[in-house]
């Protein structure tokens, strides 16, 4: 459903990327530290069956999945980027993103980037920002 600029609302970009985008999600930011969001975040999205992908420079393996460093070290394809990191580093992992051939990028709470943003929608991406699947996706059941 498209509002009368024709853009599509921000809810129905949420419900497609929750539910249409695929099962893998490289999780950006996430670390075994249990006191940070992403630690969180990573167990409710595996609990809805998502897969989640660790990226964090120190490459570690949290909820029992592989961590990878960076977006490119990841051997594989992923479906969606969700992003915890500050504000002026979102928007180099958004254009990784895009240049991992993912389908949809998710900024948390309080990550904004309004050109990145842009820039990933402009390259046919999905995304959202300033939310949080763990927030949205119970809202789907």
């Amino acid at each position: 459903m498209q509002n009368q600029s024709g853009a599509e609302s921000e809810a129905e970009t949420v419900r497609r990327i929750l539910t249409e985008s695929g099962d893998t999600w490289a999780v950006v930011g996430l670390s075994n530290n249990r006191s940070r969001a992403a630690y969180g975040v990573a167990a409710v999205l595996q609990g809805f069956g998502k897969r989640i992908v660790p990226v964090h420079p120190k490459a570690e393996t949290v909820h029992g999945e592989q961590g990878y460093a960076s977006l490119a070290d990841i051997p594989f394809p992923v479906d969606v980027v969700d992003v915890f990191v500050n504000s002026d580093l979102a928007g180099g992992i958004a254009d990784e993103a895009v240049a991992k051939g993912a389908k949809a990028v998710w900024f948390q709470l309080d990550v904004i980037d309004r050109e990145a943003y842009a820039r990933t929608r402009a390259a046919g991406l999905d995304m959202v920002m300033d939310r949080c699947p763990a927030i949205e996706i119970p809202k789907l059941s």
